[in-house]
């Protein structure tokens, strides 16, 4: 497991990933194959028509106004109006059908970034900060809409008018035609040079907004205890220290870019002089190709050529925040799951509950084992107590059994099939999991029940909740079963959210059941309630049981006190209490 990355710490992406990462985002395009061949020939028509004005506007001067020749004006007004009804029907085509396909590819981005972090193992969240994953899934994704809806379109577009406008310019003459380039191409290296240098600052700045939304969460998830400590002041101070290395940061893109536009319109200047001295030039020397008419619509032209590459300028330094954004989304999807179905994983049905840990060594960080050589056997039925000092591995060896954790070495198998060769879908089935810390979702209090049965009926959830006692207080709740509990069970004590967390172990019924200090929260009249429905529960079912609460656990088949990477000691009860070794100090 690596260091865990913090609010304080830039996320660091080691492969290195450029412009080249958009075409990642093909196999979200290529199934609008039909929408792209119609916006494709929306903008083709519109940028053709834009481009007729021009020449009509060089038949008004050379043959309108010079020749005076007044029958070619309504023919080409009545044509000036027909075109752009053409282009306003065509643009407006191409705008709706690339807007609905970007958020269509998006939408499909999010719903493969969201079923990645479902199916990710817990060390890819122990090694970053809440926030940090969470910008990832709304404000870079957020930047890809607006990209993808906007940005593309409006690139595909000035692309395709780029093309069109030269073969018209080289139409009416290649002479001026090579000028305009001539002056474009060394405008374009060094956009691209400061384009280079904004994706470089880009990725430093992305950096340092996630460090600022992961102190953010941060803060919020704690808020009960920074109030308690008095760390108002300090986390103040802490977040504009963070904050404004993510403004400093963004001003200093800013300057930057902002050295874009003055770039391309150096470069512009430059070039229409050149334009209009070397057209005069030719005029004067008697040049028959270049007239009035030529060189104003020459001129047309060119405003219609500046205005596309300005714009892509600005494009490529949006391509530079998208690049950026673009290699943590693609890192999180990319990401290599660690715990995932085998190829013709075997589904575990009718387990008995026989629980074999086989010389399992394990370790959260390389070469600091927290377990090693750990040899458990457990016959169906039986009722394993885990107790030790902290840190000494009693929650890992139950994360090893539900497959949270992967071993490093030995196996562990359920009525001898190892876990890793089970589906993680009928192993979670068959071992259900109390946490010391439940969770409550906002839903109605009958929905937070059925969260691990979704299938069970509103009788199934009420009599689940009867069988610990929890229908007590649910009644005092306004709305009774169907009161909606806010996020994390806020206005709950933290003994009735626990309350809740055991109806919904008790509906789902598992094979093997796992208590993780899960009775820790609660009073000592509702934990002996608990105990008599526990009794129930676990009868004739193989659990492993984590606390420190002795009532919890005197009477297990089996005390293990967890100790030095192993079983330091083993025993009933009243047999650890006659050796008077680490359980007896334990006990006192």
């Amino acid at each position: 497991m690596a260091k865990r990355n913090t609010f304080f710490e830039d996320e660091k992406i080691e492969k290195k990933i450029d412009i080249r990462q958009l075409g990642r985002t093909l196999k979200y395009i290529l199934p609008y194959k039909k929408i792209l061949f119609l916006v494709t020939c929306m903008m083709l028509i519109a940028a053709v028509v834009s481009l007729f004005p021009p020449r009509l506007l060089k038949i008004i001067v050379d043959e309108v106004v010079v020749k005076e020749d007044y029958r070619q004006l309504a023919l080409v007004g009545s044509g000036l109006v027909l075109l752009a009804a053409v282009e306003i029907l065509s643009t407006f085509i191409q705008a709706r059908c690339m807007g609905k396909m970007g958020l269509q590819i998006i939408s499909h981005i999010r719903t493969d970034i969201f079923d990645r972090l479902q199916q990710l193992s817990f060390d890819y969240f122990d090694n970053r900060p809440d926030g940090k994953i969470v910008v990832r899934v709304t404000e870079y994704i957020n930047g890809l809409a607006d990209f993808f809806s906007n940005y593309v379109m409006m690139f595909a577009i000035y692309i395709v008018k780029i093309v069109v406008v030269t073969v018209f310019m080289l139409s009416l003459s290649p002479v001026l035609t090579l000028i305009v380039f001539a002056i474009v191409i060394p405008m374009l290296t060094i956009v691209f040079i400061l384009r280079s240098w904004l994706r470089k600052m880009y990725s430093t700045h992305r950096a340092k907004n996630s460090n600022r939304t992961a102190f953010l969460v941060e803060s919020i998830m704690g808020e009960q205890i920074v109030k308690n400590y008095n760390r108002i002041d300090i986390n103040k101070d802490v977040y504009r220290d963070i904050h404004e290395e993510s403004v400093n940061m963004w001003w200093d893109i800013v300057k930057r870019a902002r050295l874009n536009h003055p770039v391309v319109m150096i470069f512009w200047h430059v070039g229409t002089l050149c334009i209009y001295g070397v057209a005069l030039a030719l005029i004067l020397s008697g040049n028959d190709l270049i007239t009035a008419g030529v060189v104003i619509t020459f001129t047309t032209y060119m405003s219609s050529f500046q205005d596309p590459l300005s714009q892509i300028s600005t494009i490529i330094q949006e391509l530079a925040q998208v690049s950026s954004n673009l290699e943590q989304v693609f890192d999180t999807i990319d990401y290599p799951l660690e715990i995932a179905d085998k190829e013709n994983a075997i589904t575990l049905q009718n387990v008995k509950g026989k629980v074999d840990f086989n010389n399992v060594t394990f370790a959260y960080e390389e070469d600091v084992n927290i377990l090693e050589n750990f040899s458990l056997h457990v016959k169906p039925g039986e009722t394993i107590a885990l107790v030790g000092p902290t840190g000494a591995g009693k929650t890992t060896v139950i994360n090893m059994l539900t497959r949270f954790y992967d071993v490093k070495a030995g196996n562990v198998t359920i009525d001898g099939v190892d876990v890793r060769d089970a589906s993680l879908y009928s192993l979670r089935r068959e071992v259900g999991v109390l946490m010391q810390d439940p969770f409550i979702f906002k839903g109605t209090v009958l929905d937070n029940i059925r969260y691990g049965k979704w299938d069970a009926t509103d009788e199934e959830c009420i009599a689940a909740a009867k069988t610990i006692f929890a229908d007590k207080f649910i009644q005092r709740l306004n709305g009774g079963y169907e009161h909606v509990l806010e996020e994390r069970g806020s206005g709950l004590s933290a003994g009735e959210k626990q309350l809740i967390s055991f109806a919904r172990i008790v509906l789902k019924n598992p094979s093997v059941i796992i208590l993780d200090e899960a009775t820790s929260a609660i009073d000592t009249e509702t934990e002996l309630y608990i105990k008599q429905a526990l009794d129930v529960l676990i009868r004739d079912k193989t659990a492993f049981i984590v606390a420190h609460r002795l009532s919890t656990i005197r009477n297990s088949d089996r005390i293990l006190y967890i100790s030095n990477k192993g079983i330091a000691e083993e025993g009933t009860h009243e047999e650890l209490m006659a050796k008077k070794g680490l359980y007896y100090d334990l006990a006192r």
